[in-house]
């Protein structure tokens, strides 16, 4: 991830909130209805992207990430286990105080 939207690499931030021009994009409705011009739409655009997730907001992100899993509540979950056929398998979350303990045996890492 990033710390700022700008600076991650496959997004299209750039171009609709700084106007960077990228010749691979192409303007959808949503984003033409919120302005009446490419300023007023990059300036609505960058304030889409101004509030902070909170620190247990990022780090559930992060924890699904790491283990390769969706991120949402019960109802989606179940409707994309019912799509894929796959259920969802996420492991516990290690709290921030806890650390695996270096003389643990394999199976015994609290994980």
């Amino acid at each position: 991830m990033a710390d700022d939207p700008a600076h991650y690499r496959w997004t299209s931030y750039r171009h609709n909130a700084l106007g960077q021009v990228n010749p691979y994009l192409t303007p959808y409705p949503l984003y033409r209805a919120i302005g009446r011009d490419d300023t007023e739409r990059q300036a609505a655009y960058r304030d889409l992207f101004r509030s902070q997730l909170g620190s247990k907001a990022i780090d559930d992100i992060r924890l699904a990430l790491s283990q390769n899993q969706p991120l949402g509540d019960s109802r989606f979950y179940t409707k994309i286990e019912a799509m894929t056929g796959q259920r969802r398998e996420a492991r516990p979350r290690m709290q921030r105080d806890e650390s695996p303990s270096h003389d643990a045996g394999q199976g015994e890492l609290g994980l």
